[in-house]
């Protein structure tokens, strides 16, 4: 395989609202869902995206993904801190409740770069949150917003298909 493209590094960014990590190793699912872990957390909801086997009835062989890392990473870190200033109070909160309570303790977006194999995670998400709603609702809202945002692109490739025929593509859609 060729080298990696020079704007597509591994890179990792901490904010307050959580990580961000883009990298050519394995996801490890469970480190990542740790990261966010925290005793007022009631809810810790996660989304591990794999490479499938089949897309418009095409067999997947791999996917390869590049990004633009020092943009990417700042559009990730970006999304998760509109995503906590977006969750910024539980309707399970006493109207009265401590002002300082969150609703959203700990985020982690960790993505993929290079090749990813069928059944390898090519993007992991983690949120911890006093309740389980808030948890799911931003844990969708960061997968949607990355797909939609960040400067990453995958390149599919068909099983029966020569390799350089495989199209790089936005990573946005289903």
């Amino acid at each position: 395989m060729a080298s990696a493209p020079s704007a597509s590094v591994e890179a990792r960014l901490a904010t307050p609202e959580g990580t961000c990590a883009l990298t050519y190793e394995p996801l490890n699912a469970q480190a990542i869902i740790q990261s966010v872990a925290d005793d007022g957390a009631g809810a810790t909801a996660v989304f591990i995206g794999t490479t499938r086997n089949s897309f418009k009835g095409k067999a997947v062989i791999r996917l390869d993904y590049q990004a633009y890392s020092k943009l990417a990473i700042k559009t990730m870190a970006d999304i998760l801190r509109d995503t906590h200033s977006r969750y910024t109070r539980s309707e399970h909160q006493a109207a009265d409740g401590d002002a300082r309570a969150k609703s959203l303790i700990r985020s982690a977006v960790h993505h993929r770069l290079g090749t990813v194999p069928v059944g390898e995670p090519s993007i992991v998400i983690a949120v911890s949150s006093p309740h389980r709603k808030e948890a799911f609702m931003a844990c969708e809202l960061i997968l949607e917003e990355v797909k939609l945002k960040a400067q990453i692109w995958k390149r599919e490739f068909y099983e029966g298909e020569r390799e350089e025929d495989a199209e790089w593509k936005a990573n946005v859609g289903h």
